[in-house]
């Protein structure tokens, strides 16, 4: 984990409630796919926790939804510096993906996926990226992945774009070797049934210190509870336990 000043390079819109904030700043905390930062912001007591979509040397990218007082700040920040600690999170392990891998992203369980994806293909495996949405106004990120080089599949629960499904309906026409995924955790629990290979999955969970002080954000696994921001948020399918 480190602490360091970013400035604000962009932040636009890319649906009517999800940005894209481009900073400038040290990312050298940042070791894998997956990971998250903490933002520190004016007036507000907790930071916000928010998933990696992608990063360089000197820059990071992040996409948030706003959906509270610290969203809706930062949605209108045109310029100026963020208080940042980076590094936060496991992140994905590549080195288990075989040749195949697939990417499932719901909502904005999306961005970490881009990462991921960027690195996979740069190993040199096919990639199947499915990302899931409620309505095609929801949609973003799309032409960004085929410009990459993935397989592309995108599901809307109303049929109003693509595939009239949900991600676990749109899986069963993949061949695949392993499976990544971020979403909400209705659709973590039913990859978790659908998907016949082993994977790993990022949970989306509400924080309080985000470095695993307060055990805020516990979830429960065959040897123990453990911490979404310092144990996780990424585990492995098999470690996982569903409360029915």
């Amino acid at each position: 984990m480190k602490q360091s000043i970013f400035t604000i390079l962009s932040n636009t819109a890319l649906t009517e409630n999800v940005y894209k904030m481009v900073l400038g700043g040290d990312t050298s905390a940042i070791t894998a796919p997956g990971q998250f930062v903490n933002i520190l912001l004016d007036g507000l007591y907790l930071r916000r926790p928010i998933s990696v979509c992608d990063y360089d040397e000197n820059t990071l990218t992040i996409i948030y939804k706003v959906v509270g007082k610290g969203t809706q700040a930062m949605s209108h920040m045109e310029t100026g510096e963020l208080d940042i600690l980076t590094g936060l999170g496991n992140g994905y392990d590549l080195t288990v993906s075989g040749d195949h891998p697939v990417l499932l992203g719901g909502g904005v369980g999306v961005p970490p996926m881009y990462n991921l994806a960027r690195q996979l293909l740069a190993q040199g495996k096919k990639v199947t990226v499915i990302l899931g949405f409620n309505t095609k106004s929801e949609i973003f990120y799309e032409e960004e992945f085929k410009n990459l080089g993935c397989d592309v599949l995108v599901t809307t629960v109303d049929g109003s774009y693509g595939i009239k499904s949900f991600v676990t309906d749109a899986l069963k026409e993949v061949s695949y070797t392993y499976f990544y995924t971020c979403g909400p955790e209705p659709m973590l629990k039913a990859l978790h049934k659908a998907t016949a290979t082993s994977g790993q999955m990022s949970f989306e969970e509400r924080m309080g210190c985000g470095f695993g002080a307060c055990m805020g954000c516990s979830c429960k696994t065959l040897t123990g509870y453990k911490r979404i921001c310092k144990d996780g948020p990424v585990m492995r399918k098999e470690e996982i336990l569903w409360e029915s």
